[in-house]
């Protein structure tokens, strides 16, 4: 089915409903897609940092918990 078909089947779908539960479910999903991500309000320097970072952990470069108390204690 195409895009156009899926909504045209969700339209016919909620006109057809009286549940007052399945409406705010819908409005629900709608507002919480709408809301933006938090990764697109990071300036570009923190996304860098966080991406390095994932960078350095997926190479195994890390430290772990016990050792890094150690250091700062």
């Amino acid at each position: 089915m195409n895009i156009q078909a899926e909504k045209l089947e969700l339209v016919r779908l909620i006109l057809d409903t009286d549940n007052p539960g399945i409406l705010q479910s819908i409005k629900h999903i709608f507002s919480k897609a709408q809301k933006n991500d938090f990764w697109d309000s990071l300036p570009q320097y923190k996304k860098d940092d966080i991406l390095n970072g994932l960078e350095e952990i997926n190479k195994g470069d890390t430290v772990s918990y016990k050792d890094f108390i150690k250091k700062h204690q």
